[in-house]
């Protein structure tokens, strides 16, 4: 048992009613802008063959029983991602979906093991276009929320002052004191020795056992997402390829891929990528990063060979994937995606 009272308590439901109501009014209103954009809303299913491939995303793990007695190993989704993909590859144009997600070994006030993902997609456009739909979007939660400034832990936003775009590169040599790209080369290789010299002669750790990936989080964590999203939002823009593994390359720098990251009140509210359409490539880069889990966790996801197969002939895209219980934990001051979310996963003492 824990000290506190359970959400459902009525005296509790009473208090936190107000914000869940808030959040159904800036749902809504969302749905509607994308309504008026032509966009069509989706659903997808949460159980995969493959929750993801990203590295460092835990996921649940269940399986089917089969008709015939057969079990066949199945995850809830990380993401809709490879789903939203699949529906442009059959033709859809424009989509959204507010869905369901589940991540273990996640929980804190950031942090729900299962939350809600709004994603949305348009094929033909720029990447670009999703920053200016991010903005709207932050304009219209505070609009909802009838408030003029985003507060959290001490850092204020203006959501609707214009967002300051910032470069990875641009960011670490402001924050850190080092080009992140002086360890990338042409090819998107990464030189793990020349960032850790770089990393402690800013008087940052650098340990034998570190990879490039550790090092470069690291330094983003402790220097960079400090200092970013204080006053207006900001656009974390142009990703090393290393770190980039859905989205397609730059064409105006080789070793950054085209994804940004928005953060506000130094929370990291969303990710959006130009999207690979390589599968070929994307492949390669998946098998990457489950060769990382397996050095790092002992355990690797199977690949959506479906996922792969769409992707050869889905159309040129952007995509972007957005934690809508952080923005509306933000919007509606509250301190924990929690307090913004209907019914709380379950949490128990020791």
């Amino acid at each position: 048992m824990t000290d506190r009272s359970p959400w459902w308590t009525p005296h509790v439901h009473a208090d936190r009613r107000p914000r869940l109501l808030a959040r159904g009014r800036i749902k809504a209103a969302f749905r509607a802008a994308f309504d008026a954009q032509g966009f069509v809303e989706v659903e997808t299913a949460a159980l995969q063959v493959s929750p993801g491939n990203e590295a460092h995303l835990a996921a649940f793990a269940t399986e089917m029983l089969r008709i015939d007695g057969e079990r066949q190993p199945l995850y809830l989704h990380t993401s809709p991602e490879f789903a939203c993909k699949k529906l442009l590859a059959a033709g859809e144009t424009r989509l959204f979906t507010f869905a369901p997600v589940y991540r273990n070994r996640e929980r804190g006030a950031l942090h729900s093991p299962e939350f809600t993902m709004l994603e949305w997609y348009r094929t033909g456009e720029t990447y670009e276009r999703l920053m200016e739909d991010s903005a709207a979007l932050l304009r219209l939660a505070a609009e909802v929320a009838d408030i003029g400034r985003f507060r959290f832990r001490g850092r204020e936003v203006d959501p609707f002052a214009e967002a300051e775009r910032l470069s990875v590169s641009q960011a670490f040599r402001r924050f850190v004191g080092f080009d992140i790209l002086d360890s990338v080369d042409e090819a998107g290789g990464t030189d793990r020795d020349a960032l850790a010299e770089a990393m402690r002669g800013a008087g940052l750790r650098a340990t034998p056992d570190d990879t490039w990936a550790d090092l470069f989080s690291r330094a983003l964590v402790e220097r960079v997402e400090p200092m970013i999203g204080n006053g207006r939002a900001t656009i974390l823009d142009e990703y090393p390829a290393a770190e980039a593994a859905l989205a397609r390359r730059s064409p105006r720098d080789p070793r950054v891929s085209e994804r940004f990251e928005l953060y506000a009140c130094g929370v990291e509210l969303a990710n959006a990528f130009g999207e690979l359409t390589d599968a070929a490539e994307q492949r390669r880069r998946l098998l990457a990063e489950m060769d990382e889990k397996e050095r790092v966790y002992g355990e690797r996801y199977p690949l959506d060979e479906d996922f792969l197969e769409a992707l050869a002939v889905m159309p040129q895209a952007s995509g972007i994937a957005l934690g809508f219980d952080r923005l509306v934990m933000l919007a509606l001051g509250a301190s924990r995606v929690d307090d913004v979310i209907w019914t709380p996963v379950a949490e128990f003492a020791p």
